[in-house]
């Protein structure tokens, strides 16, 4: 996967974990678990994305 496509898949990522982030703040008590669920997975993208790039940098 080339430098670029992997940095638009991370911006995409990013954002969605702000999203989700304020979706959890603003979420009653019992769709949290749902989201945090979703934020967990979301994260753990964004941790293969990051190394993805910084391994293809270097």
């Amino acid at each position: 996967m080339s430098i670029r496509l992997i940095a638009k898949d991370l911006y995409r990522v990013m954002h969605a974990i702000e999203s989700l982030e304020e979706q959890i703040a603003k979420a009653p008590f019992q769709k949290r678990h749902a989201l945090e669920a979703e934020l967990r997975k979301l994260r753990a993208e964004y941790t293969d994305l990051r190394r993805a790039l910084d391994g293809a940098k270097g």
